[in-house]
């Protein structure tokens, strides 16, 4: 026990020291070794550790991902999707409101990036939305809490990193089981947006003829045919996610070089090179995180954790609320892939001895962690929608408490309602 509360101690004092989280994972494993092993083979493995977290194929797949969503939030991808969103649902009440969050799911689950679908959509669809008589913080707090649902949606980044650290997981069962979640909670959302936009007497946006909308979805198919091509493909067992992933490149080059020519070859340098940045934080966390969760499990702490929760109760209920409000309160602090790489190998073990799958686990725990990216105080799409909408985190706070419900609700079913996670990989022989 007392390495873990060197383990702890040493991580969140040097986090509120402001010491990137990869480097005080990484120096907080170090000294949680040295308490038990002198200081060459502490550090050499720790070292092994780090270099063996990253000898994967399946971790190749990050990377491309990365850079295929910077390829298609640079190619006129957004403009497109806001145009079929409105041609789908842009008249029902709170069209606008409604045509946010859809155009935010799906951006986000073709870029891999919440924080993209924030600044992508919300820089069109806010100056929309309050020039048509919206409130701005409600349509900032919409863009928000819309963006980070294509984080279950694949092809989706974070869900690759909890495959990895499961070590048991098939990223493909992964990928399926997050499309019912994801469209469920942008359901949820949409109907607290239109119940609120009704109350507030929001206008209505007039019904597209239907030669306009048929021109807007064929505008907007290329884009949302990646998604069908990469899970379809993985799905069938053309490829692995990460061939899927190269082809993702392969796919979105073309789409934004060639056909959308919003993207000129003078302007592939600097997507390489924000790609690499973003690949190489990410892998770091991903290495250095594989040295905690070794150092977790030689001081046996998942196992404390997992005897001093079950002595708290044996009712299921109780303990997976005590693990999702665990976790709702670390995501308002950490962000969503530390979280991840951290407590996956805590909370695992707790979770399969009430008889949950891992594939069901994962959802939950991305779904959960999803949340954290709009609360504050860090919550990393909370402050990138504030600055992009012109506002205050305070002024946000109070629209943001009634999409929340919707969130939360939504956490709730996919806790306790396993099949809402399981139905479709097990529809396609994904799950054992």
């Amino acid at each position: 026990m007392e390495l873990g509360f060197i383990l702890l101690g040493v991580f969140f004092l040097l986090v509120m020291m402001n010491v990137p989280i990869a480097i005080s994972i990484g120096l907080a494993t170090l000294a949680a070794l040295l308490t038990t092993l002198p200081f060459d083979p502490a550090v050499t493995t720790v070292a092994q550790r780090l270099a063996g977290g990253l000898d994967s194929f399946t971790l190749l797949a990050i990377p491309l991902f990365v850079l295929s969503g910077y390829l298609m939030g640079r190619g006129g991808i957004a403009r497109r999707l806001i145009d079929a969103a409105k041609a789908i649902i842009g008249a029902l009440p709170g069209g606008l409101a409604l045509v946010n969050i859809m155009s935010c799911m799906l951006f986000g689950s073709i870029s891999g990036s919440a924080v993209a679908a924030t600044s992508a959509i919300g820089t069109f669809m806010i100056p929309t939305m309050e020039k048509d008589g919206y409130d701005r913080n409600f349509s900032t707090a919409v863009t928000i809490t819309g963006s980070i649902l294509g984080l279950l949606i694949p092809p989706s980044n974070v869900l690759i990193v909890y495959a990895v650290a499961a070590g048991s997981v098939s990223i493909a069962a992964l990928f399926v089981a997050g499309y019912l979640p994801g469209i469920l909670a942008g359901a949820a959302l949409m109907i607290v947006a239109a119940t609120y936009a009704w109350r507030k007497d929001y206008p209505r946006s007039a019904r597209l003829p239907l030669r306009q909308s048929a021109a807007a979805l064929l505008r907007a198919g290329p884009s949302m045919l990646m998604l069908f091509i990469v899970v379809g493909g993985i799905i069938g067992g053309v490829f692995t996610a990460t061939e899927a992933s190269a082809v993702a490149v392969v796919y979105a080059l073309i789409l934004s070089v060639v056909i959308y020519r919003e993207i000129s070859v003078k302007d592939l340098p600097e997507i390489l090179l924000k790609s690499v940045e973003t690949s190489a934080m990410v892998l770091l966390l991903i290495g250095v995180s594989t040295g905690l969760a070794w150092v977790l499990a030689y001081g046996n702490i998942p196992q404390m954790i997992s005897e001093a929760l079950l002595s708290i109760s044996d009712n299921p209920i109780i303990i997976l609320l005590l693990i999702n409000l665990i976790l709702l309160f670390v995501g308002a602090f950490l962000d969503i892939t530390p979280a991840i790489l951290i407590f996956t190998p805590i909370f695992l073990p707790v979770a399969m001895n009430l008889g949950m799958s891992p594939l069901h686990f994962g959802i939950m725990l991305v779904l959960n962690l999803s949340i954290g990216l709009c609360t504050p105080p860090v919550g990393s799409v909370l402050f990138v929608g504030a600055a992009i909408g012109g506002t205050s985190i305070q002024k946000l706070i109070k629209p943001l408490l009634v999409l929340y419900v919707a969130l939360i609700a939504t956490l709730l079913l996919v806790t306790f309602v396993p099949a809402i996670s399981e139905y479709l990989p097990r529809v396609f022989n994904l799950m054992d």
